[in-house]
């Protein structure tokens, strides 16, 4: 890739992460054009140009890139019109990592077909079906209790945890009202008993070794995250399986910029050849973004380079001649309660008086239970006082009518 600059980088979808990668561009000379599905999306805020638009309508993405003609198209929301991405990549234009890489993401089924078939990676055990009936049996010899998902979804909507056979049906219906596209596949997966939940971010450049972040601890609800923290605590050897986990699909899938690989490290059973290796743990594949990650908000704290400037080198084509932390690094997410049509923050100031502490606020317009609006980031001497005190900061703010 050239370095010369300015450069013209369009966003395809302006979240809170798009409106960090597009801080990190501008921050690099690079000119930033953010699009999304609703005006005034967070990254539109500081963009250089916005454009507003149905992300899934192939013929109108073709048509803004078309229009503006961008050295480089950066993926930021999953819900995409993909195949509009690969017919713009056959005419030359950079799609971040590829367009086969998107595609391949935004697919429950294809990025686990890829994961455990084609590479052999250990995964949950998992099936697949497309209708209530079919759910059933699938779920029955994986064992109760399941999980049940969308193949195509974000942020764990339609995701369900099944108890027994009696709760198929409303976790069917619960993944069809959450699902993307109009698809009724679902996944269907044993439900591990894990110890540690992380995130490796994993940078890929276009020349250069595949380079990682110190691993991401994180907590989940309703399958959307609600806290991490950096560096999460695991052996070696873990560390070396979820590296070397992490390398295979991220070269597989090819191109360049950072990932975002999720495992989980389950203790092996007692009664297992392994299992008296010192309490060994076993690392297991779950999803892989082919972007900055929610997780890796915590860099912005914890790292030398936020993964939001990593992912920038790495597609430009830039030196990244380190990564190191900084030190016991947490977020912990600043969620809505209410709809609201128009909001505005409470105890803004008195977060901020918990010390080593920042608060991001993402600028989102409106407001839904649940629906993540910011987040408070800390350090401290260990990871015990970095979570509590962004648990801190983060409980002081409320999302109310603006």
């Amino acid at each position: 890739m050239t370095s010369s600059f300015p450069r013209t980088v369009m966003l395809l979808g302006s979240g809170e992460l798009g409106k960090e990668v597009a801080i990190a561009a501008q921050r690099l000379g690079c000119r930033v054009i953010a699009v999304d599905r609703y005006g005034g999306a967070p990254a539109m805020q500081v963009a250089d140009r916005s454009e507003v638009l149905p992300m899934t309508d192939p013929e109108a993405l073709k048509a803004v890139v078309r229009a503006h003609q961008p050295d480089l198209v950066i993926p930021e929301i999953e819900a995409l019109a993909v195949d509009a991405l690969a017919d713009l990549e056959a005419k030359g234009i950079t799609v971040i990592p590829t367009a086969r890489a998107t595609a391949v993401t935004m697919n429950r089924d294809r990025i686990r077909d890829l994961a455990a078939t084609t590479l052999g990676l250990r995964t949950a055990r998992f099936a697949y079906a497309e209708s209530a009936e079919a759910l059933a049996e699938a779920a029955a010899p994986l064992g109760w209790p399941v999980v049940v998902k969308p193949v195509m979804s974000s942020s764990g909507k339609g995701q369900s945890v099944v108890r027994g056979p009696e709760d198929i049906q409303a976790a069917w219906d619960a993944a069809q009202a959450g699902a993307r596209g109009t698809g009724t596949r679902v996944i269907v997966e044993e439900f591990l008993h894990f110890d540690l939940e992380i995130t490796l971010l994993t940078v890929r450049q276009w020349e250069g070794p595949t380079l990682f972040c110190p691993p991401i601890g994180h907590i989940q609800e309703r399958g959307d995250y609600q806290c991490s923290w950096q560096p999460a605590a695991l052996d070696a050897a873990a560390l070396d399986q979820a590296q070397a986990m992490a390398r295979a699909v991220t070269d597989e899938l090819g191109g360049a910029g950072l990932f975002g690989v999720e495992f989980f490290l389950c203790r092996r059973p007692e009664g297992t050849a392994a299992a008296g290796q010192g309490g060994a743990l076993e690392v297991v594949f779950s999803e892989l973004s082919p972007r900055p990650h929610d997780t890796g908000l915590v860099t912005l704290m914890g790292q030398n380079l936020s993964e939001f400037e990593l992912h920038l080198r790495a597609v430009l084509g830039l030196p990244i001649p380190a990564i190191r932390s900084v030190g016991p690094a947490a977020s912990r997410v600043i969620l809505a309660e209410q709809s609201l049509e128009q909001v505005r923050f409470e105890g803004v100031a008195e977060a901020l008086g918990t010390p080593d502490t920042q608060v991001l606020l993402f600028g989102k317009p409106d407001a839904r239970p649940h629906r993540r609006m910011g987040v408070a980031l800390a350090r401290g001497a260990d990871e015990a006082q970095a979570r509590a005190r962004a648990d801190a900061a983060a409980r002081q703010i409320r999302v109310v009518a603006g």
